[in-house]
């Protein structure tokens, strides 16, 4: 056979078992980590024969991104790890509406009003505090509190994470600028300690470098899994209604551009399907969205820590809460 014949050969063997396999694929821009994600992508690709192409990043920087490319994007699918982000994108006008069907899974309050996006899993903001050094009754009942002198040198937070600064975003929202930078700058003069992550900061707080964080509250979960109930460290939620219980989401929305529309479509209603929530509420031991998955056990529910009502699509404005965080001298 010549060189020329097998070149061919194997082309048409590719392409044969390319279309045996579907030989589907789609791109996606996922601002949650890849230990988060990864491994229910990958069960979508086994389940489905989709394959799947993910670009990680800082859900900012890839927002970022997407605003640069526009409708020159190779991206079908933009995860987000919350919904400013989300609306930010939406603002733009570069997602596409979702299927009703899907969205009627999902209660109002955790998708866009247009439905352009919807939530994937629910995250709650805590305060973790030292279990050798604190109880819950020496915790303050508002978030706001620990702008108190008492609290100098005992505090850690990572202001360059994206949730941390979704949480100030709402902050603004709930309360006006001027009261998130007297709490910005009040935190700031009990010298905080800052860390790359809340992963950081709940180790840290565990190690009594500090007594308190500002986190996330399913970064405990994988210290549990690791060094079982003697890690020094738990979560502790604010008085209903404090902005420091915050439910923010996780959540996703297809490209209008996207030449991957099926695809796209099949890979969110995926991620919605009860098999995935449980993922989410069993593995990553966030809140998932649909009625019929519960929260995992050790969870309390969002009924019993009543979240601030917040509208979620208002927290699209990160560049103002960068600059507010510039200004404070929280971020250089």
């Amino acid at each position: 056979m010549t060189r020329v014949r097998m070149i061919v050969a194997a082309a048409l063997l590719v392409s044969t078992l390319l279309v045996a396999c579907g030989g589907e694929s789609i791109t996606v821009y996922s601002g949650r980590n890849e230990a988060l994600i990864g491994p229910i992508l990958e069960r979508f690709t086994e389940d489905t024969g989709i394959e799947v192409s993910v670009k990680y990043g800082s859900t900012s920087e890839l927002a970022a991104t997407l605003l640069e490319e526009g409708d020159r994007t190779p991206a079908d699918v933009f995860i987000a790890q919350d919904a400013g982000a989300l609306g930010g994108i939406e603002g733009a006008g570069l997602f596409g509406r979702l299927d009703q069907a899907v969205l009627a899974r999902v209660p109002a309050q955790y998708q866009s009003a247009d439905g352009n996006w919807v939530a994937l899993s629910g995250r709650a903001r805590v305060v973790v505090y030292n279990t050798d050094r604190l109880t819950p009754e020496d915790l303050p009942a508002s978030i706001l509190d620990f702008t108190d002198p008492r609290w100098r040198g005992r505090i850690g937070w990572a202001p360059t994470n994206g949730s941390f600064q979704a949480f100030v975003t709402a902050l603004r929202v709930a309360s006006g600028d001027e009261a998130a930078r007297e709490w910005l700058l009040g935190v700031k003069a009990n010298n905080a300690v800052e860390y790359a992550n809340n992963t950081s900061v709940v180790e840290a707080v565990a190690a009594g470098e500090v007594e308190v964080g500002f986190v996330n509250h399913y970064y405990l979960y994988s210290f549990l899994r690791e060094r079982g109930d003697g890690f020094t460290a738990r979560n502790y939620f604010t008085a209903p209604g404090d902005i420091g219980t915050l439910v923010n989401v996780a959540g996703v929305g297809r490209l209008a551009a996207s030449d991957q529309q099926e695809q796209a479509n099949r890979l969110i209603d995926y991620l919605l399907s009860e098999g995935a929530q449980r993922y989410f509420a069993e593995e990553t031991v966030e809140y998932p969205v649909i009625a019929s998955v519960p929260a995992a056990a050790d969870l309390p529910p969002l009924s019993t820590i009543q979240p601030p009502a917040i509208d979620l699509a208002a927290l699209a404005d990160l560049e103002g809460t960068l600059k507010l965080l510039r200004e404070t001298g929280v971020l250089p």
